[in-house]
This record gives structure tokens, sequence and C-alpha cells, in this order.
């Protein structure tokens, strides 16, 4: 029988990164940043630590499948065998190479002519495929099916005399979406795309310098957020930066004039009380709410109270946002908490039978049926992929007896995949494109009174864009900020399903 992990369908973004330098113990900070990131990649989780002695250096690895506190339960891991002062640590959730395969699990390490390398990546790389097998060609021999070990491999044939030069020249051929933390034996080097696609913030704590992909991964553990690295930024952290408390930096070339920041991190990834972006989560999240509200009223009756639920956890701060502006628009709208969502599941060994399904659903959440019978309800979701989950919810919902059921999505409808670090399906999947994005039909399938999107336009006017800021929103439009090669489309959407059987 297969093995069914009791999933909610929710796009997921592709790992967490965080890396320490100068802080003895790091590997307690990168282990406490880790649990911070944990929504980030639950599938694996690994750190790498440098330790030096009088006549050595040493790179320290513990690395395994599972969620952080389970991978790193035994004590003796962090405090034994972990030692050192610089430290980076990585939370996986698969892109590209098998979810299951332990080889995949990050960091990656390797030794050569310079020394140690450790690499952990949060993106995808859209020229992989071509990279891959000009490599190949070359005699390279690849221990794993990420495209991360591309990255390591292009760091090690470089001909530079520094490693931080040869970061620099590998860095300039690869494409499409990467933030990373790289180890050596004398420093920490942390980079992040031209386009900046993922989030990546530099914090500090004491002398010590941290660098993670939300800030609550620094908040965790006491360190003060600096800056974000900026797009196409090359930060050297080293024992003359820690010091003088100060990083150096160079900038890869061609480093477009405006960013393209995935807009899905304010949709749904990120914490809520992270700052991204230069940007607080929850603040945008409730400006998120409120442009739908506008939208997308759902009017009441004056003696009749308008029950608005999220699906919790990822759109309670958009619903509140929706609840307060409705109130302002004179609609007596509450906010209730019509959904419960239990945080423990397991996994079953029954077959995938619609019953089944519907039982992933009911374990993950249940009703509180007191709260919506006989009332008009309006659900908030941050956004719907498959609709599989979706059309669940609304049944669920409807054994509860409202009067009418209304679903809001605060996101726009998702019409495209995406290549730079969401599990987002081939478009026949998508919900929205299986109906070429039609409302009334949409409507239909999920069985609910009204359906409404938030607009694409209102998204952009509730996120910070400036002369250097701008967002990427391609599953949504199709329009790519960058090219993706057709062998990497078709590469990273095997992947993607390998990952998933």
């Amino acid at each position: 029988m297969d093995e069914l992990t009791l999933k909610i369908e929710k796009p997921k973004t592709f790992c967490g990164i965080i890396g320490v330098y100068g802080a003895e113990g790091a590997s307690n900070y990168v282990y406490y940043g880790l649990n911070a990131l944990q929504h980030r990649g639950q599938e694996a989780a690994g750190i790498v630590t440098r330790e030096r002695t009088a006549d050595r250096i040493f790179f320290n690895v513990h690395k395994k499948t599972g969620l952080v506190s389970d991978v790193f339960k035994d004590d003796k891991v962090l405090h034994e065998i972990l030692r050192g002062d610089a430290a980076i640590g990585h939370n996986r959730y698969s892109t590209t190479g098998a979810a299951e395969s332990g080889k995949n699990v990050q960091p990656i390490v390797v030794n050569y002519r310079k020394g140690n390398l450790a690499i952990a990546h949060n993106g995808n790389l859209t020229n992989s495929h071509r990279l891959r097998d000009e490599l190949t060609g070359a005699g390279t021999l690849f221990q794993t099916t990420t495209d991360t070990e591309i990255i390591l491999h292009l760091i090690a044939r470089s001909q530079k005399e520094t490693v931080i030069e040869q970061v620099y020249e590998a860095l300039q051929q690869i494409r499409g979406a990467f933030s990373l933390v790289i180890l050596s034996d004398n420093q920490l080097i942390v980079a992040r795309d031209p386009y900046g696609f993922r989030p990546l913030a530099l914090g500090k704590l004491g002398d010590a310098f941290i660098a993670a992909s939300e800030t609550c991964a620094l908040d965790v553990i006491g360190a003060e957020y600096v800056r974000d690295v900026e797009p196409g930024e090359v930060v050297v952290i080293d024992d003359e930066a820690v010091e003088g408390g100060e990083v150096r930096s160079i900038f890869l070339p061609d480093i477009p004039k405006q960013s393209r920041h995935c807009i899905f991190e304010f949709i749904y990834f990120s914490r809520p009380d992270s700052k991204i972006f230069g940007e607080s989560v929850d603040k945008v999240r409730r400006k998120i709410g409120k442009g739908l509200a506008e939208e997308a009223p759902v009017q009441n009756d004056e003696d009749e109270k308008l029950v608005v639920i999220s699906v919790p956890d990822s759109s309670n701060t958009a619903t509140l946002g929706y609840v307060s502006q409705s109130l302002k628009m004179g609609i007596k709208a509450k906010f209730e908490i019509g959904l419960i969502r239990s945080h423990y599941i397991g996994r079953t060994f029954i077959q995938p039978s619609q019953d089944v399904r519907d039982l992933k659903v009911k374990m993950k959440f249940n009703t509180v049926k007191g709260v919506l019978k006989g009332r008009k309800v309006v659900i908030v979701d941050d956004s719907i992929v498959r609709g599989t989950t979706s059309k669940q919810l609304v049944r669920l919902i409807r054994e509860a007896e409202p009067s009418e059921v209304h679903f809001r999505v605060s996101s726009p409808p998702i019409m495209h995949p995406c290549y730079y670090g969401m599990d987002f399906p081939s478009e026949k999947e998508l919900f929205a494109n299986q109906f070429d994005g039609d409302i009334e039909k949409m409507t239909d399938e999920l069985n609910v009174d009204s359906l409404s999107y938030l607009s694409l336009e209102k998204l952009l006017d509730s996120v910070p864009i400036d002369e250097r800021r701008n967002y990427c929103t391609a599953c949504f439009s199709g329009e790519y900020p960058t090219e993706v090669e057709s062998n990497s489309k078709e590469e990273f959407e095997a992947n993607i399903n390998e990952a998933r059987e």
C-alpha cells in the first residue's frame, strides 16, 4: 500500500538557510534558527560546522531526513560533534532531487584543492539542465540530483586563486533564484541572485554575524537585524569582519534596475513575524486582506451577523484585515474561529480513496459548528492551487449547516508554474488554469455561493514598490523575469512529480 502523508494542499517554498560566523557554539544558534525556519522545509535538515585546532581545520556534519527536532534530538550531536565557531544550516523541501533521498540533504560538503567547502541553497536554478550536461561531459561526477551541487562543482573547477574569486566566477554562470550560505575554511560567503527572488537577511549577535532566510530566525536567538542582503550582493564574512565589525561586499554584474522579489513570500510563505524585502509580513498581509474586502465585500442584512473565518494558520492575518475593512465599510462582520487545525497529524497507510481524502481534511481541520450553523460564512484563504483541499473544506463547512458560504482568496488566480523555488505543479494541474480563470465555473466546482480573488493590481498596491523594489508575479501573469530553459522546465516538473511520489 502507498504511504499517504497527511499534508494540506499548499504551495511550498523550497528551503530555509542560516549561517553563523564568529560565535562559539555556532551550531546551537543554527539549530534554533532552523527551528524558526521549519515552515520553509520539513523533509530534512542539516548543519555543518567549522572547527579549528592548532594544526587543522575540521568540517563536522550532521544531516538526515526529518524535522529539525528529530534530526538533532540527541544533545551530543550539537554539543560534542558539531563543534566550532562557524556553521551553516538548511531545512529542505525538495525541488530538484527525490524527496526521500538522504544523499540530497543539505548542506552539501566537499573537500577540494582549497580545503573544505559547504553550501546551503534556497531557490531553484533555471539553467541547471545545461550546466549539468556540460559538467558531466567534462568528466564531473555528481553525488546528488540537486541543482545545488552544480554550484559546488563550478566553484571547484574554477582556476581563480581565492575562494571568493572562485565563488564569484561560479555565480556568474548560474541563472534563476538563489540565496546561498557557503562555508569555507576561513570565511562565510553569503550571496543572493541579481533579481533577489528569495529573501535573505543579515544580522549580528555580539561580534558574530548571522545570515538567514527570514528575520524570525534572528529573533529567536536574540540577534539584531542589520539589513537585507542586496540582490546580486556577495557578502564576505571572516575573522577580519568579526574583529572590525563590518562585512565586505562585491556585486555581481548586470544587476537589473528593479528586483523581482517573490510576492508569494508575502502572501503565504514567510512567517507573519518576519520582515522580508524591507517590510513587515504582518503589515502587508493585513493590507492585502483590506484590499480583498474593498474589491469583494459580502453584504449582509441589518439583523444578520456575517461570520468571517480563516483557513488556519496562513490566512489568519489577511482575514483580520478583511474584517477590519468590512467594518469600516459598514458591513457587520465578525472574525470567528470556525475551523480548528490540528498540528499533530501522523501518517496513514490506507489507499487514497475519496473517503480517505476527505478523512485527511477532517484530521487536519474540524469545524466549530455552533459558530457556523445558520450563519452567512465567508472563508478567507491565501491561495487555491489544485482546488482539491478547497473543495473538501467547503464540503466540511457545509456539514455545519451555514446559510451561505462565500470564498475569498487573498491572491490572484494561480495560472502558471513557478521555476524560482515554489512547488507549483504544471499548468494542467492548477485549479484556475483548468477553468481558464472562469470564476463562474470555479464557483460551481467549489460549491460556494460566491468566489472572488484579489486582483493583481490590488495585490501590487499592497506591497512596497519603489525605484529598486519590484516583484515576480509569474505564477499569476505568466511573465517570467528570466529565461527558463525548456529542458530545465521539463526536468523541474519531472523532479517535482518524483518528489511527490
